[in-house]
C-alpha cells in the first residue's frame, strides 16, 4: 500500500474514533472514553509518522530531479498536447506547480525537466 492511501485509511479512522468518542462522552461511558483516547493518540502517532515519511520522499524526488541537467518551462501548446512531448522527449518529467512536488520545489509555472534539452 502506497504511502498516500495508508495516510487516508488512518484519517478516516481518526474521524470514526472522534465520532465514537463523543457518543461515549454523550452517554458518559469512562471506559469507552478511555479506550477511544488511546486509539486517537495511537492514530494520530501514525499519521505524524506517515506524513514524514511522505515529505522524505518527496524531497528525495525533488532531488532527483534538480539533478536533471536541463530544464524549462513548457508552453501551452506542448501543455495541451503532452503525450507528443512525452514520446519526443525520452526520460521527461512534467512538474505543475499545485502537486507536492511542485510546492517542494517552489516552481510557479509548469516545468519539464529532462536529461537533453527540448
Amino acid at each position: 500500500m502506497n504511502v498516500n492511501k495508508e495516510l487516508q485509511n488512518w484519517n478516516n479512522k481518526l474521524d470514526k474514533f472522534k465520532h465514537k468518542l463523543n457518543a461515549a462522552y454523550e452517554r458518559d461511558d469512562v471506559a469507552m472514553i478511555k479506550q477511544f483516547k488511546l486509539e486517537i493518540a495511537k492514530a494520530e502517532k501514525k499519521i505524524k509518522n506517515l506524513k514524514g515519511k511522505q515529505a522524505y520522499e518527496i524531497g528525495n524526488q525533488g532531488s532527483a530531479v534538480l539533478k536533471m541537467p536541463f530544464k524549462r518551462v513548457l508552453t501551452k501548446q506542448e501543455q495541451a498536447d503532452m503525450g507528443a512531448l512525452k514520446k519526443s522527449v525520452k526520460g521527461l518529467i512534467v512538474v505543475h506547480p499545485m502537486t507536492a512536488l511542485g510546492r517542494d520545489l517552489g516552481i510557479k509555472e509548469v516545468t519539464g525537466f529532462a536529461p537533453k534539452p527540448f
